[in-house]
């Protein structure tokens, strides 16, 4: 058994780090682990504007503890109104890396998403163009279609259209939850690529329901079959640098989440290049780890790959029951509970 594990220092292609205080929070567990991170726009109200985004990277850097290593990579909100103007000054600012697609109202202040595509073709061509990538949240939103089924949806009605349609746009299918995405992704041109994130490596959706309702375990898109999770992990531990990582980490207060209707989003910053170590080892595939967690991604983006170097070692640790989240507290996953490799 390997004891220990050395590689580059990998990059999180998909994180929430919310605001002021709570940002701090939760900031410096990333910035341990990570170089960079796709920073996600969905604030309240959102990040649409170059603007917006340079003043939300200013506070994010002066949020990290002094001293610390770390590159926020920004992100824009795609609404009904976005110009192709917007997105060639995006291109051109050179701290915008990707716009944000969130289908209006599919998850945590997605209310500002967009209501139809077809309004914004000449957006995603200039995207195309420019070579600015799309970071899509593949779930419909029709309360008609059972929520288990909504990246299926997804990718039949909007998705696969889109790529047919504009075969020249860079485009990650982030944090894909099934089988039928891991195919879509496999299948589809070399400009398409998905994220994966820890929980949805690790468990299935019987998670959400053991010994009751868990509201740590909920997330959007949900924890789905077994059949889809072991999908998931064979596209992660096979080598193929259209997958990699992004945690989609997302913390909420405690009382956010445990109540009547408790918000989507799983904690997973501070214990989350372990979690992928456990996942690749169970797979007996941890010699594939680095170039997913640290290569597939840099090179999708066109970001040189990061020199700095750490280490994990197989030595359990014990998540505590809670984080600061400024005011006040959020559940971390798996807490109380153990992580068999810690970062050194």
């Amino acid at each position: 058994m390997t004891a220990r594990l050395s590689f580059a220092r990998p990059d999180d292609w998909h994180l929430h780090v919310r605001d002021g205080g709570a940002m701090r929070d939760v900031l410096a567990h990333t910035a341990r682990r990570f170089a960079r991170a796709i920073i996600m726009p969905n604030l309240k109200p959102p990040v649409t504007t170059v603007p917006q985004a340079l003043e939300y990277r200013e506070r994010i850097l002066a949020a990290l503890p002094p001293g610390t290593a770390f590159t926020p990579l920004m992100t824009l909100y795609l609404t009904d109104r976005t110009t192709p103007a917007d997105i060639r000054q995006a291109r051109s600012c050179g701290h915008i890396h990707a716009i944000k697609l969130y289908p209006a109202g599919v998850t945590t202040h997605a209310d500002a998403g967009v209501t139809d595509l077809n309004k914004l073709w000449k957006t995603l061509e200039t995207m195309a163009d420019v070579r600015l990538p799309l970071l899509v949240h593949g779930e419909v939103t029709d309360p008609a279609v059972d929520i288990f089924d909504r990246e299926k949806l997804f990718i039949e009605r909007v998705l696969a259209p889109l790529v047919d349609r504009l075969p020249g746009l860079r485009l990650v299918f982030e944090h894909i939850t099934t089988k039928m995405a891991v195919d879509f992704v496999l299948a589809a041109p070399d400009n398409v690529a998905a994220t994966l994130t820890p929980q949805h490596l690790l468990h299935n959706r019987n998670a959400m329901y053991a010994g009751g309702l868990r509201p740590h375990y909920y997330c959007l898109p949900l924890l789905k079959r077994e059949h889809d999770r072991e999908a998931l992990v064979k596209a992660a531990t096979s080598g193929n640098t259209k997958f990699f990582l992004g945690t989609d980490s997302a913390p909420h207060a405690r009382h956010a989440k445990e109540s009547a209707c408790g918000c989507a989003g799983m904690f997973t910053a501070h214990a989350a290049i372990e979690l992928y170590a456990e996942v690749f080892e169970a797979a007996d595939a941890l010699h594939k780890l680095e170039a997913f967690a640290s290569f597939h991604g840099a090179d999708f983006y066109g970001l040189p790959r990061n020199r700095e170097r750490i280490a994990l070692q197989k030595q359990s640790w014990t998540v505590p029951a809670s984080y600061p989240f400024g005011e006040d507290q959020l559940i971390p996953y798996r807490a109380g509970e153990p992580v068999s490799w810690s970062l050194i």
